[in-house]
């Protein structure tokens, strides 16, 4: 394709991508192939020749589209929402168009400068105190790994990267059970390893980790001859919503001198509604907070917001700066690369910067209060239903529930064959989690154009298969 053939399909595109958005509620929101279909409708070996984009873009849709479930769906209910609002997609084929490498300040300076304010945007929406600063990683995963890593550096007095873990005391990180896996993977990858990932039991209605067994680990770890490093806090978390209680486990931190990181990845979102910020109450203690605009806040994938009260911390546990990257006679600039695992880095400010000005904080704040609301119909509709049980309260938009009617034997494989069903059916998309062992299904409201309609039409697809089982 030569670039006077680009504008041609770049209106095409881009008229394919309305309509896609305006219509995809019309069609079944997971993908309804069978593994091994797309795979084998791709010819095993590539072309020797190039080939027309008119073809191409034919089998796009005839091969691609069929095995896409559809996270734009208006009753995508399933996991956390990855949305794309309108602007975003407009960031971000803008941002692949002009294809910076925003590694360095001097790569592109208005990338560098614009997730400076970009970020200090978000802080302020958050209402964090401005000690914060913050960069943006690709996901909560990076987020969390910087932390782990930071943590383990500073509980070993900046020498870990240098001489390694071994012959040091086994480092110790403290978490509840209702943290999302991303936290294992940190622990791997830095080095800690799982057996020192520390379980805290839970308690209370908001499934948080107790303060009291919490302190009672670290003091039986000491006595132990082995070093606690870091407290890692869930808010809003994957399965229910769990939340900690944030205020008395930093008290504990700040006691004990560990480093504190508070996943909220989904819920952080949230905070923008001040309603909503009694859920976190002393979060501006923490060290490091990351939460993703890619989940609830219209910015596309990929968009994680990751907060520091001392960037220098991080810094100093992940600077790198050969000659090839240094920049000569500039003072006081930011090197983003410097804040995340990954030296190359994309122009995902923009993002940002599109949605927050097209739709202003106060419009993301009531999308967010509506996705709120709407869910709460739901969980009150089906609270007074026969044969279904409430398992988990509200927490925000997510709450989960179970098929029990009178009578049924094995309530785990009857909610597994109903949650298969409803994704079979097509009309909605849900995902099942476990509570205290038992299997249930997870409701979460959150797709950037859903309506109330579409949320409270989940009852009726809900009792439907039920009753057909």
């Amino acid at each position: 394709m030569k670039w006077d053939e680009f504008s041609e399909w770049g209106r095409r595109v881009a008229d394919w991508t309305q309509d896609y958005h305006q219509t995809v509620g019309d069609k079944p929101v997971r993908a309804m192939t069978e593994p091994g279909d797309v795979l084998n409708a791709l010819p095993a070996t590539p072309p020797e020749s190039g080939e027309g984009m008119e073809a191409i873009f034919s089998d796009f849709e005839d091969i691609v589209m069929p095995g896409i479930t559809h996270w734009q769906h208006p009753r995508f209910f399933a996991y956390f929402t990855s949305n794309a609002s309108a602007p975003s997609v407009l960031a971000e084929f803008l941002s692949s168009a002009i294809a910076p490498q925003c590694m360095l300040w001097q790569t592109s300076p208005a990338a560098t400068e614009m997730e400076t304010r970009m970020m200090d945007w978000l802080r302020q929406a958050l209402d964090l105190p401005e000690p914060f600063q913050g960069v943006i990683q690709d996901s909560a995963s990076s987020a969390t790994l910087a932390a782990v890593l930071t943590m383990r550096e500073k509980a070993l007095n900046w020498q870990g990267n240098q001489q390694g873990l071994f012959k040091q005391k086994p480092l110790r990180v403290y978490c509840s059970s209702e943290v999302h896996t991303s936290i294992d993977r940190a622990i791997w990858v830095s080095g800690i390893g799982q057996q020192n990932l520390v379980r805290i039991p839970i308690k209370g209605d908001w499934r948080g980790m107790d303060p009291d067994a919490l302190e009672a680990a670290i003091e039986a770890d000491i006595a132990a001859g082995l070093q606690p490093a870091g407290l890692i806090l869930c808010v809003g978390g994957t399965g229910t919503g769990a939340t900690d209680p944030v205020e008395q486990c930093l008290d504990i931190a700040e006691k004990y001198g560990l480093y504190s990181h508070i996943d909220a990845a989904w819920a952080g979102s949230a905070m923008i509604c001040p309603e909503y910020r009694h859920y976190w109450p002393g979060v501006e203690r923490a060290d490091s907070i990351v939460f993703n605009p890619h989940k609830w806040l219209g910015v596309q994938f990929d968009c994680s917001a990751h907060f520091l009260k001392n960037p220098d911390d991080l810094v100093q546990t992940l600077a790198i700066s050969p000659e090839y990257l240094k920049t000569h006679g500039k003072d006081g600039i930011i090197n983003y690369s410097e804040w995340s695992v990954p030296l190359g880095r994309r122009f995902r400010a923009l993002k940002i910067w599109f949605v927050i000005r097209t739709y202003g904080l106060e419009g993301l704040r009531q999308r967010l209060r509506n996705h709120v609301n709407w869910s709460n119909q739901l969980h009150d509709k089906l609270a007074e239903t026969d044969a279904f049980e409430i398992i988990t309260a509200p927490m925000w938009s997510l709450w989960t529930f179970r098929y029990a009617p009178a009578g049924a034997s094995n309530l785990d494989d009857l909610n597994l064959r109903l949650v298969n069903a409803i994704n079979d059916d097509g009309r909605i998309y849900l995902t099942q989690t476990r509570v205290d062992g038992d299997l249930v299904i997870r409701f979460q409201a959150g797709q950037f154009e859903t309506t109330e309609t579409d949320v409270l039409a989940a009852y009726d697809v809900i009792t439907e298969i039920a009753k057909g089982l």
